[in-house]
């Protein structure tokens, strides 16, 4: 009952999630740079790195990803081992 596109989503979700914690790091705003460049914060960041941010969480993503997706397809923990509260009745097989 596994298929692709549960796979994706489930990629797409966790680099989401690794991308907006990476956005922040190592951001100089321009402020600290000393130029503000006019009409925009100083808080605005300098140089955001976010090609080289968005290809480091891809990596870091599918580090994670593949072990996440064999865990989920070798059948180890099923939906039934969490079912605390038995809404799911008996597991049929």
């Amino acid at each position: 009952a596994w298929s692709l596109p549960i796979f994706l989503v489930l990629f797409a979700v966790i680099w989401f999630m690794l991308l907006l914690i990476a956005l922040p790091l190592r951001m100089k705003s321009q402020e600290e740079d000393g130029e503000v460049v006019p009409g925009t914060p100083a808080s605005a960041p300098v140089d955001p790195m976010i090609g080289k941010k968005m290809i480091w969480v891809t990596v870091i993503t599918f580090i994670l990803w593949v072990p996440l997706v064999a865990f989920i397809v070798s059948g180890i923990v099923s939906i039934h081992d969490i079912d605390f509260f038995n809404r799911m009745g008996p597991p049929k097989g």
